[in-house]
């Protein structure tokens, strides 16, 4: 079984799409499309249910698909410890990033290992679904390494490293009857109604426990996965918002008001604990922890 056709299967999986997946490994479609055929043949099975607009996992496909990542973060482990002795790091590195982490300076992270690691290519991917995403693509092995805000949350095959917290404040209108109050607390907001992120993301995390423990009935009028849009919409009255306090800071155009007891927001670096990191990322991880202290930069 070749790597070479490893790899074209789980680019195809990943991308839903043998035009997509094509263009990602630099082939041809049909090329990739005979690569895809000839591990099938010799598997025995069809990965994939093809039609005219897009491509799905078998079952077998499903079952097949984190075998073939683990052998190919295996294979490249191979390479990177080789590479490392003989003329430093190589390879590429999948970092999954959320919305806002404000908490933890990513860009100088970033930038000091792109300076001491030139050779290994840092590939960014956004929570396209928050931090529960995140978190599972971080297990399926799909990313190398993720920030992420879960509140407490354990997943399976997945190591957690606490590195920044700080409190989510209330943000409510210019005028509001709790806007100045020295502090409010959760039953206070009985009732009340909330512009929200959506479900999976960190801050919709640490509010549904909150108001779930204090048996607190809150409305929820827009779910916006942007914490600037939420901000804005609480501006515009269209309810109020959790909002972690490095973001605050930035914003003058609403009003922030203390909890009490205060909710905490943490975010967190997820790496997988079922395959052995590459070179690359361990050294990423362990820069990670360097410069936060595990606590926050």
């Amino acid at each position: 079984m070749e790597l070479r056709r490893l790899g074209h299967f789980v680019a195809v999986a990943e991308e839903g799409s043998f035009t997509r997946a094509a263009r990602r490994v630099h082939l041809v479609q049909s090329a990739l499309s005979v690569s895809v055929r000839g591990l099938e043949k010799e598997l025995g099975v069809r990965l994939f249910e093809r039609s005219t607009h897009d491509v799905q996992l078998t079952d077998v496909g499903r079952v097949f698909l984190p075998e073939a990542r683990a052998t190919l973060a295996a294979a490249a482990a191979a390479l990177d410890a080789v590479q490392a002795t003989v003329g430093g790091l190589r390879g590429t590195l999948r970092i999954g990033i959320m919305q806002s982490m404000l908490a933890v300076d990513l860009a100088s992270i970033l930038a000091r290992f792109r300076d001491e690691r030139p050779g290994v290519e840092l590939r960014l991917r956004p929570a396209r679904g928050g931090s529960l995403k995140l978190s599972r693509e971080v297990e399926s092995g799909e990313l190398d390494v993720a920030f992420v805000s879960v509140a407490g949350h354990a997943f399976a095959g997945v190591e957690l490293t606490s590195l920044a917290r700080e409190p989510l404040l209330l943000a409510v209108p210019v005028g509001h009857p709790l806007a100045g109050q020295a502090a409010v607390t959760i039953p206070e907001l009985d009732r009340q109604i909330f512009v929200e992120a959506p479900v999976g993301w960190g801050t919709r995390f640490v509010a549904d426990r909150a108001f779930a423990d204090a048996h607190v009935n809150r409305s929820i009028s827009v779910e916006v996965a942007d914490l600037a849009t939420v901000v804005e919409l609480v501006r515009a009255g269209l309810g109020l918002g959790l909002i972690p306090q490095s973001v605050a800071r930035l914003s003058d155009r609403v009003e922030f008001v203390p909890l009490d007891p205060p909710l905490e927001w943490e975010i967190a670096l997820a790496v997988s604990t079922k395959r052995r990191a590459s070179a690359a990322g361990q050294a990423f991880e362990d820069l990670v922890l360097d410069m936060t202290g595990s606590g926050g930069l």
